[in-house]
């Protein structure tokens, strides 16, 4: 069976109430979890003016990441589905307010409140179908489609996940592009099997100066440039800033559209998560004309 949690069962149903506690005590998570929200917040790049912001944590588990957000004196809302979680985060008293609900039907929060937004490993849960009702491009549609929404003009989401392959990377990060983020990937240790992190860096609105992609972190800590790791494409910061790119007329032949241009435009909807009549033996053909 595979070591990934996602792959073993439904997040609610993962972290019960065993889970949950085995998690929150281990001294290991804990370090790690620090660690992370840490790098999130350094790439969430907030105004160093001592004011407290409104921040989201999404996929917050029982508050360890927000504890980090508490002591660099911010306030935060946590979001989680799993209730076993949140049971512990309110056993310990953390100090953000908690709210269970699923991300992958959007946030619920009111447009334009969020001074910034993180995630430690839980993006990556949206990929899965684990109900026959569940279609992962849908799910990533709503969520960033609710997080771009609630997210002031200008702020930022760092999402660090664990994608399983390049292919589910890529999926993540079209569904935030198409929402109207712009940013990309932050790898940091490109290099290291172990210590190797990736960050979804996005900002809530059109491409600037502003919204520049960080660079990620080298095996020393200190910064690694695209040109010290552009040996590996994988491997490397990834910047996405030509989401806007001028697409390419279509010849239309004497004839007009036919099946096969319809079929391939229905095709091309599926993909970005629209809904679609399925195709059947009347798909593109002609209607006799009326009497």
């Amino acid at each position: 069976m595979s070591s990934r949690p996602e792959l073993q069962a439904p997040p609610d149903i993962f972290y019960n109430d065993a889970e949950a506690r085995k998690y929150t005590s281990s001294s290991r998570i804990i370090e790690i979890q620090a660690k992370l929200s840490e790098r999130a917040l350094e790439l969430l790049a907030l105004p160093d003016d001592d004011v407290p912001r409104l921040l989201l944590d999404i996929g917050c588990g029982s508050g360890l990441s927000g504890e980090t957000l508490s002591e660099n004196g911010h306030q935060w809302i946590g979001l989680d589905i799993s209730q076993s979680m949140l049971n512990v985060a309110l056993e310990r008293e953390v100090e953000g307010d908690l709210l269970v609900g699923d991300m992958g039907q959007g946030l619920g929060l009111r447009p334009g409140v969020i001074d910034g937004a993180i995630s430690i490993s839980a993006v990556q849960w949206l990929c899965n179908a684990d109900k026959s009702s569940h279609d992962p491009r849908l799910r990533l549609k709503a969520f960033f489609g609710s997080l771009y929404r609630c997210l002031a003009r200008g702020a930022r989401a760092v999402l660090q996940v664990y994608p399983e392959n390049l292919a589910q990377r890529e999926l993540i990060l079209s569904f935030a592009m198409r929402a109207g983020f712009a940013g990309g990937v932050v790898v940091d240790f490109p290099h290291s099997t172990k210590s190797r992190k990736e960050y979804l860096v996005l900002t809530c609105g059109p491409p600037s100066i502003n919204t520049s992609v960080p660079t990620g972190k080298g095996e020393d800590g200190e910064s690694c440039s695209e040109d010290e790791s552009s040996g590996d494409e994988e491997n490397q910061t990834v910047s996405i800033s030509d989401r806007h790119r001028p697409r390419k007329r279509q010849k239309i032949t004497k004839k007009g559209k036919g099946r096969e241009w319809i079929l391939r435009k229905k095709e091309q909807r599926r993909r970005r998560g629209d809904d679609v009549h399925p195709d059947t033996k009347y798909t593109a053909r002609k209607r006799k004309p009326r009497f």
